[in-house]
């Protein structure tokens, strides 16, 4: 067994790895940003704090290329050492100045937001964005989820009450906030009615 853990341990320093962390010029992270390393066409998206890392990689001379909405393709030069991480910290730049006075603003920067997280999704995944939902007329929130693509919406009286996704029937969606189930408050009854008004809070909902 000794002598199995010692042939693992070295077959695991013959490795390299690239780590680092993807902001704009103000800073900030950017979630979402599609990393690719070649040769070998390996991807991976940074996290929720802008970070990335990509292991079990042969030493030897890669390029690295990174791409986010809005901002200029970044590309790197990066040389990979046995049992060493390489790091590399990508500042990205606004493709334009025009671009550059729009993803500074509010409404823009949400949108930019839905749009790398739906792109890097592991699973099917549709945002919208609560910048997007008080920008708009919604009467409650079943008219504001009825914007997204394949969402329909069961009507009472011209209201908005249950949400069908792809065809489904209302009984068969699956209501969360932050993660967390979301009974019916009637009784016999699966769906969850979405007629609450939104009034002037503002409301994220990922289907």
């Amino acid at each position: 067994m000794s002598s199995a853990f010692c042939q693992r341990a070295a077959a695991q320093s013959t490795k390299g790895a690239v780590a680092g962390k993807v902001t704009d010029n103000s800073g900030s992270v950017l979630q979402g940003a599609e990393i690719e390393l070649q040769p070998g066409s390996i991807t991976t998206a940074s996290g929720t704090q802008g970070a990335y890392f990509i292991n079990n990689l042969n030493p030897g001379t890669y390029t690295i290329s990174i791409t986010y909405v809005g901002f200029s393709l970044f590309t790197k030069v990066v040389i990979v050492a046995a049992g060493q991480t390489t790091s590399i910290n990508a500042k990205m730049e606004v493709s334009s100045q025009r671009d550059q006075v729009l993803v500074t603003a509010e409404r823009v920067s949400g949108e930019a937001e839905q749009l790398n997280r739906q792109r890097t999704a592991d699973n099917i995944l549709q945002v919208l964005s609560n910048e997007v939902i008080t920008s708009l007329p919604n009467a409650n929130i079943a008219d504001a989820v009825g914007r997204l693509p394949s969402v329909t919406l069961e009507r009472d009286e011209g209201e908005g009450k249950y949400v069908q996704v792809r065809g489904t029937e209302p009984r068969l969606t699956n209501a969360t906030i932050d993660g967390v189930n979301i009974p019916s408050p009637e009784s016999r009854v699966r769906q969850i009615k979405l007629t609450q008004s939104l009034g002037h809070r503002r409301v994220r909902r990922n289907q």
